[in-house]
């Protein structure tokens, strides 16, 4: 529901040589809402201005894009690449403009609030990701600084400093650009200030490099992912010089630990992570996916003095012994999300797995059992488990071989869940071939009877809407969630895998030769 200030502001800003021509004479405290109305109708003219000309100290584009009095819609996920290109843009050109009618009083911008969602309502259909902003702003400080070199006589400029929070993602193609901002921070009247900090595809000696010159003592958030090959004493280096006090959340790649080839000397290196991990008072999440951790989760873990709300250790080999640990340590009973995909819960150790359900089952709010191999023998035993999840937001068990039968059986638990808002459900077995085997080969997802499948998918749904739930989503993402990071860097994830696996023929080859 719009105010009435509101729709005059969208009147304003839709006329854009109208709206521009007036905010010298627009008060302070309307800027805010003129911000949000532009963005709404994508304006980029008049947000590049009233970025140009912001009178205020803070500018938070969370909390301006999100609820608000006079319009409640939250449009934060619009990642519209106008309006963020003229957003930034605009930041720069504040600083570079000496003739504006406010004073400069701007001292902190907030950019993490923007959320990377898949479906973009924006009328563009383009989006400016997490990788390109922080291109986009890496290069705006460049030349402001070039900029500034042109201007060295005007002294109004060398005296704003406006620290600009943002979650930077870095790889192989952007890194050099991001070093070039951050080391010429101290000298930049926008002091970028790295809240989350992804990074992929960089050489180990690049990703220490830069992780230095973010500021580790405020960075909250960090995912080495994917392409980069982090392992344990890698990991232990980076912990024994590098230190991560106000670390909230941590996200290591494959692979990062493999127990399978542990030594004597490994022994001490996985405790020493696990010590340095528990001076991170404030870890609070932690992404462990296949890493290989069968028996070490409790060494790993148990040094932590924070309990864990969010705990990823998707196919990381569990034993009956990690399950024990997990349900009876001191996470169990503070954990919001959790993540078992890839272990066979229900026939190898189901009664530690659903003791670990029942402690959690007070905060549990995510629940992923993705190819766990939960069949239609098992649901009466999930359902027990899931019935007391109350808060319970989004269950996701993609990959396991449960009937159409069963599934029903599940969504008539689901409409009982009173939090609950979004299911991803496996196709039905009897959608296969019946000499289909389990894991499904990704060669074969798609190969199932499409037409029986819709007419489940819309059984499924009926038991939903007859229970009044129109407010759960359910669908079958055959090949996983959409991931923003991976959509956006796609392309360049796929050239450094190829190059990796060319570079891994050519030392085989090599290494022959020498032989011979």
């Amino acid at each position: 529901m719009k105010s009435l200030r509101f729709i005059s502001a969208e009147a304003l800003v839709s006329n854009a040589q109208l709206a521009r021509k007036s905010l010298s004479s627009v008060a302070h405290n309307l800027f805010p809402l003129l911000f949000k109305a532009s963005y709404l109708l994508e304006q980029g003219e008049v947000i590049h201005d009233l970025v140009e000309n912001w009178p205020l100290a803070d500018f938070n584009i969370g909390k301006l894009l999100g609820t608000t009095v006079d319009y409640q819609e939250d449009i934060s996920s619009r990642a519209c690449c106008v309006c963020l290109e003229s957003c930034l843009v605009g930041l720069r050109d504040y600083v570079l403009n000496c003739s504006s009618p406010y004073s400069k009083r701007l001292k902190v911008v907030d950019l993490t609030g923007i959320k990377d969602v898949e479906v973009q309502l924006c009328k563009c259909k383009k989006t400016l990701g997490r990788w390109a902003r922080t291109e986009l702003l890496s290069k705006l400080s460049f030349e402001l600084l070039v900029e500034m070199q042109r201007l060295q006589f005007n002294p109004c400029i060398f005296d704003i400093a406006i620290d600009v929070l943002i979650d930077l993602f870095v790889t192989e193609r952007n890194y050099e650009l991001v070093v070039q901002a951050l080391l010429m921070r101290c000298h930049c009247p926008l002091k970028i200030r790295c809240v989350a900090f992804r990074a992929d595809s960089l050489t180990l000696r690049k990703l220490f490099y830069i992780i230095k010159l973010t500021d580790p003592s405020s960075l909250r958030k960090l995912e080495v992912v994917h392409n980069i090959r982090l392992e344990m004493e890698h990991l232990e280096v980076l912990f024994n010089n590098i230190h991560f006090p106000l670390l909230t959340s941590l996200t290591l790649p494959a692979r990062a630990f493999n127990v399978q080839r542990f030594t004597a000397e490994d022994e001490p290196i996985l405790m020493t992570i696990g010590e340095k991990m528990s001076q991170m008072t404030q870890l609070t999440e932690l992404s462990l996916a296949f890493s290989t951790l069968t028996g070490k989760i409790r060494k790993l873990l148990s040094p932590l003095k924070t309990p864990l709300k969010l705990l990823d250790v998707s196919n990381c080999a569990l034993n009956h012994a990690d399950m024990a640990y997990l349900a009876n340590s001191l996470h169990s009973n503070h954990l919001e999300v959790l993540d078992l995909s890839g272990h066979n819960v229900a026939d190898l150790y189901p009664s530690t797995f659903f003791k670990l359900l029942s402690h959690c089952s007070y905060t549990l709010k995510m629940l992923i059992l993705e190819e766990c191999n939960i069949q239609d023998i098992h649901v009466n035993m999930l359902i027990l488990g899931l019935i007391p999840c109350r808060k319970l937001q989004e269950f996701k068990f993609l990959g396991n071989p449960l009937s159409s039968r069963a599934l029903k059986c599940l969504f008539n638990v689901f409409s009982d869940l009173p939090m609950l808002k979004y299911i991803e459900f496996p196709v039905p077995r009897d959608c296969y071939p019946n000499n289909v085997t389990y894991p499904i080969d990704d060669a074969y997802l798609s190969k199932f009877d499409h037409q029986k499948y819709e007419s489940v998918s819309e059984e499924l749904n009926n038991i939903l809407l007859h229970a009044n739930r129109e407010d759960i989503k359910a669908s079958t993402p055959l090949f996983g969630s959409y991931d923003a990071a991976i959509q956006e860097t796609g392309n360049e994830l796929g050239s450094y895998l190829l190059k990796s696996f060319k570079d891994t023929l050519e030392n085989f080859n090599k290494a022959l030769q020498e032989m011979n």
